[in-house]
């Protein structure tokens, strides 16, 4: 959600994404970390704040029959872990993927889509800044309940990592717990992982056993905290559904704090590629979906959907408007209510006001769109263009069948069936012509009248 520049790192790091857990409690056929926060993957959320860091190679461990997930963090390499062994063994799988990094390796999780980067710089800070042999993310939840809890001694320095199960009373105290991220030495870590044994209450190699490891040789081990809130693990729908509120009300601050006006903040929800410039007034129950970007000045009134589209500035919006993927919005044009642009560029000016769909078209500068307007653009088979030109008027109610051209200063008549193109400063009308027929209805209705009796 934000990033740092990687010229401030110390020197090069790299990192490990632990990606191959299916999530059984989250009772779903997909990967438990392709389900999405911000309209995306959790896994890419990671992978981003390692790009944003500078952090390569950055590899990721994957389980049987993932290729979901290793379509989606491509080209970033990817290892199978076939057995499930623990967390130790999920990292030495990548083993082959960090040779020759003798720097930091980061080890994060694809079901931890929160952590800040701010947070990740600075664990890898210290350890390059105080050469430790391992750097902890810790934090304290309010209720530490099965968490690992993080040794230290009088100095604050990391001891060991003990998991709940295998905890002393005194240790259960602790309220310093283990969020799973680490930065390591990289020059030891696959040396410390050969070390590790199963010797435990669950059978598995533990990745925490490294610490004790580590001080076992003499290095030093530290802790950095983080909030418990960036330290979330998605495990469930209940924990996927937190993350979004979590990460919806980030969006909702930076957004208030760059200078837009959300009318109801908690009724608003953005994407992770967001961006609202600034003087932008958003109304309530507003959907940005993946793709939006959205200029200064702009007005949206509220009930409106946003997919992979732009606004330009001083544009209004709404309210019940929907824009579509590939509509492009001009600089003060008025897009109304009830109204679908998809694939179509409104240009400067432009008004397309009430109940109308737009779509693979081209609504020139200042022109003016009638109520009800369609551009009829598929054919069952293919989509075709509709082009018109600036300052002409669309009469309500009228269909424009593509491939069609209506010319600058031009006039559709309301009502009309276009099939053909209207040059411009023309006048098109396309529909029946009106029949009247004086008493015609009083004598239908003295018909039907008898015919009840």
């Amino acid at each position: 959600m934000s990033s740092l520049s990687s010229s401030s790192l110390p020197s090069s790091a790299a990192a490990i994404v632990l990606a191959a857990g299916m999530g059984t409690r989250m009772k779903s056929a997909l990967p438990k970390v392709m389900h999405p926060v911000l309209g995306r993957p959790m896994v890419s959320h990671v992978i981003a704040g390692a790009e944003g860091l500078g952090l390569s190679p950055v590899a990721v461990v994957i389980g049987p029959d993932m290729a979901p997930v290793q379509k989606v963090v491509a080209p970033h390499p990817t290892v199978e872990q076939t057995e499930r062994l623990g967390t130790a063994h999920a990292v030495l799988q990548a083993r082959a993927l960090m040779e020759g990094v003798n720097g930091t390796i980061l080890i994060l999780y694809g079901d931890t889509p929160l952590i800040r980067p701010e947070t990740l710089h600075n664990m890898i800070t210290l350890r390059e800044q105080s050469r430790a042999g391992v750097v902890v993310l810790g934090f304290r939840p309010d209720q530490p309940g099965a968490y690992g809890r993080l040794v230290t001694d009088a100095e604050g320095h990391l001891q060991a990592i003990v998991e709940a199960r295998e905890a002393t009373p005194d240790q259960l105290a602790i309220d310093l717990c283990n969020s799973g991220v680490m930065a390591v030495d990289g020059s030891a870590l696959f040396g410390w992982l050969d070390r590790v044994d199963n010797a435990n209450a669950k059978g598995e190699y533990y990745l925490t056993d490294i610490v004790a490891l580590a001080c076992a040789d003499g290095r030093l081990c530290c802790v950095v905290e983080g909030d418990e809130d960036e330290l979330l693990g998605v495990n469930s729908r209940v924990e996927l559904a937190q993350a979004e509120y979590i990460a919806q009300d980030r969006m909702r601050t930076a957004a208030l704090e760059n200078g837009a006006t959300l009318i109801d903040p908690e009724t608003v929800y953005f994407s992770h590629d967001t961006v609202l410039g600034r003087d932008v007034m958003v109304g309530p129950f507003t959907v940005f979906g993946p793709g939006v970007t959205v200029a200064d000045g702009v007005d949206i009134k509220g009930f409106c959907h946003f997919e992979q589209c732009t606004v330009a500035s001083g544009a209004t919006v709404g309210p019940y408007a929907r824009l579509r993927p590939g509509a492009e919005i001009g600089v003060d044009a008025h897009i109304g209510n009830f109204v679908e642009i998809k694939k179509a560029v409104v240009e400067t000016g432009a008004k397309v006001n009430h109940l109308t769909y737009i779509g693979d078209a081209r609504v020139g500068s200042k022109a003016n769109i009638g109520a009800g307007t369609i551009t009829c653009n598929y054919d069952g088979y293919n989509k075709s263009h509709t082009d018109i030109g600036a300052g002409a008027f669309i009469g309500s109610n009228s269909s424009l069948v593509a491939p069609v051209a209506i010319g600058d200063g031009a006039i559709v008549g309301a009502g009309s069936v276009i099939t053909g193109a209207v040059d411009a400063d023309a006048l098109a009308v396309a529909r029946g012509r009106q029949e009247s027929r004086p008493g015609w209805a009083a004598r239908f209705r003295a018909a039907m009248q008898a015919k009840k009796k």
